[in-house]
């Protein structure tokens, strides 16, 4: 795509950049990266590249001719609805660090640390984001390790962790620092007592533990979940 794209930005302005960035609604370092290969126009970026350049997003795309007969968009079957990809820079996505939390046992306070580099992130809906009332700041992705909340939560999963929200509600899931390591957990009030619980159905392997005091630190309510697993 990116031979394509110069080639034919070159055969239409001389190769401006600037002027397809414009049009498009990019910064023109996100143009400069297309041409080099370094990422490629997705969703309505690649729509408006087309149609800035003059072809059809297939030929952009795949370099297949205006009047290829799969050039033509696959027919949505009813109920279901067409995927969409996006730019990191769309303004339809809300970027969520996505850290590992580093804790200790007694501390209120907890530090933070990029899970795999700085700068990885992980997109949710800007509308979602907006509609629960969070705060950007707030918020941190983290990945689920074990298997102790399965079926509710399986290792790998990636979940957001709202640390403005530390309210015990009996049955919500919370990441919480118990005796000094990060758990995800459901907090259960039973007898009086808060209760930190697994899903897992083989409770003499995952038993409930009492939190209480300096020992159990609810770091933030867990709000979202990504998953691989149906």
């Amino acid at each position: 795509m990116a031979t394509r794209i110069e080639k034919l930005l070159a055969d239409k302005n001389g190769g401006n950049q600037s002027e397809m960035a414009r049009f498009i609604g990019v910064s023109p370092q996100a143009v400069q990266k297309w041409v080099a290969g370094e990422s490629e126009p997705r969703g309505k970026n690649l729509d408006l590249a087309a149609e800035f350049l003059g072809v059809t997003p297939a030929h952009l795309k795949f370099g297949i001719a205006v009047d290829h007969p799969s050039s033509a968009p696959a027919p949505v079957p009813a109920g279901f609805m067409p995927l969409r990809g996006v730019e990191d820079d769309d303004p339809s996505l809300t970027q969520i660090m996505k850290v590992r939390i580093k804790v200790q046992a007694g501390i209120t306070g907890f530090q933070v640390e990029p899970e795999h580099y700085d700068g990885e992130t992980m997109g949710v809906p800007t509308s979602w984001v907006r509609g629960e009332r969070l705060v950007m700041s707030d918020l941190y992705a983290t990945v689920v390790k074990g298997e102790s909340m399965e079926p509710s939560l399986y290792d790998g999963d990636v979940i957001v962790v709202n640390t403005a929200d530390k309210r015990l509600m009996d049955g919500a899931v919370y990441a919480v620092n118990y005796e000094g390591e990060v758990v995800v957990k459901r907090l259960v009030r039973d007898s009086g007592m808060w209760w930190l619980c697994s899903d897992n159905a083989d409770q003499r392997r995952y038993h409930r533990k009492l939190c209480k005091g300096a020992e159990c630190i609810v770091i933030g309510k867990v709000v979202r979940k990504e998953s691989t697993h149906i």
